[in-house]
């Protein structure tokens, strides 16, 4: 089961605050702060990743500062690495010519990332995309590749960790045509 460095997050309801909580948390310990950006609808993200005393140490200071104004969050000890890798990258593997293709779909940010966690450390799959709530209303969405029964295995394994009515859907496709994979998935040809 892969494991990295610690990962949290908070969704908040005031903008200002946002960055005032960025602000506590990194005085607090060392982290380093992966996203930090106002989200639709009208919510400010904050992701912060580090070494795992320092991240909860860091987290019980944010949520001190962030109050009321905290609508969701979410602590995960031990981040499943490509998770990491997407978040400080941007981007993540490609869809290859034999691959399936799984994508899960939920409702919130932390769902997202508990529900990535999850998958990745569940079954032999690759992270091959991450959207974080910008442009879908708060919702997020990842896609998996990989042999068909591992990203069925990790699919299974997201779906349960969050249930209705935070999963909004998974889906699967078998060998994805190469349109789609370089249109649509960004994938190899």
């Amino acid at each position: 089961m892969p494991s990295g460095p610690a990962l949290a997050m908070f969704e908040l309801e005031s903008l200002a605050r946002g960055v005032v909580v960025a602000d506590a948390l990194v005085k607090q310990a060392a982290v380093k702060i992966v996203i930090a950006e106002p989200v639709t609808p009208g919510k400010f993200l904050l992701v912060f990743t580090g070494g795992e005393a320092e991240v909860a140490e860091s987290f019980q200071a944010g949520l001190a500062t962030g109050g009321s104004n905290i609508i969701d969050s979410l602590h995960l000890p031990h981040m499943a690495e490509p998770v990491i890798a997407a978040l400080l990258r941007g981007t993540a593997d490609a869809v290859g010519p034999e691959d399936a293709v799984g994508m899960v779909e939920l409702q919130t940010v932390s769902a997202t990332l508990r529900a990535a966690d999850v998958a990745l450390k569940r079954a032999d799959v690759r992270l091959t995309h991450l959207q974080l709530a910008k442009g879908i209303g708060g919702k997020g969405w990842f896609t998996l590749a990989g042999d068909q029964a591992d990203v069925e295995a990790a699919l299974e394994g997201a779906a349960a960790v969050v249930g209705a009515p935070l999963l909004v859907t998974t889906e699967l496709i078998q060998r994805p045509h190469a349109d789609v994979r370089r249109d649509v998935l960004g994938g190899k040809k």
